[in-house]
């Protein structure tokens, strides 16, 4: 994992080019800004809080359209109204290590351990607590934070930078924010240059993944977690990222 990675997860960026955001859920795309942020953060990967400004200026409404669809399937209803928060259920460890090894829960926890981050990394980074104020949304876009790691280990894709641009193109398809689908290009082109034309095939192949997929966001996480892991991908109908694996592997063993 990059510095810029870990700096995003640590909540180590600097906020001063930050969008205000009086009201996220009509909150109007501004083209030029994300092009100013996308031309800093290309010129320095370090400047990490242009990825935010980049999200929120290009985002528009996806999250309220993605809050919207949510609150209308059976289990966001439920999600909603029993007030669930995710967060408490990815850092409780000791509960997680009480399920088979098998499980998506074993699996999550081997994942965040190896990794060294834990569930609440992006937190901070997200500052929803200046943006969101009504209880619903802020709690579905809480959600949607804290489902990250969990979406890692489902269709997995690392936590390496190839990894991330792989789920960010993953997640495009899945929930539509442009901002993500931007930088999942720029990552692309970049991860070209460095591994290769197979990466637009693999980055092509998550982005169809997503779309193939059941729709992750208004997933039951919590009973998710104490199913055997291959049973969930089956359920989630997600595919084994074979062309990101062979590039990676193929990476490896030139550099070995």
């Amino acid at each position: 994992m990059n510095t810029q990675t870990k700096n995003i997860e640590a909540g180590k960026i600097d906020t001063n080019n930050s969008i205000e955001t009086k009201n996220p859920r009509n909150n109007r795309m501004r083209p030029l800004v994300a092009m100013r942020a996308l031309k800093n953060l290309v010129n320095d990967p370090e400047k990490t809080d242009q990825v935010f400004v980049i999200i929120k200026a290009m985002s528009g409404n996806s999250l309220a359209k993605t809050f919207a669809r949510f609150q209308k399937t059976t289990m966001g209803k439920k999600i909603l109204s029993e007030d669930r928060h995710l967060l408490k259920t990815l850092l409780d460890r000791e509960t997680l290590r009480t399920h088979k090894p098998a499980t998506l829960a074993h699996a999550y926890l081997g994942f965040v351990e190896r990794e060294q981050i834990s569930a609440d990394g992006l937190v901070e980074a997200s500052q929803l607590e200046d943006t969101i104020q009504e209880h619903t949304f802020r709690l579905f876009s809480e959600r949607m934070r804290d489902q990250h790691d969990l979406w890692h280990v489902t269709t997995g894709y690392g936590r390496d930078t190839f990894g991330e641009a792989c789920l960010l193109a993953f997640t495009y398809a899945q929930t539509g924010n442009r901002g993500l689908g931007i930088i999942a290009l720029v990552g692309m082109i970049k991860l070209q240059k460095e591994l290769g034309s197979s990466v637009r095939k693999a980055m092509w192949q998550a982005y169809k993944a997503g779309k193939r997929a059941a729709w992750l966001p208004q997933q039951d996480w919590e009973m998710l977690l104490t199913q055997p892991l291959e049973e969930v991908r089956q359920q989630l109908r997600i595919a084994p990222p074979e062309v990101y694996q062979e590039v990676v592997e193929n990476y490896k063993l030139a550099n070995a």
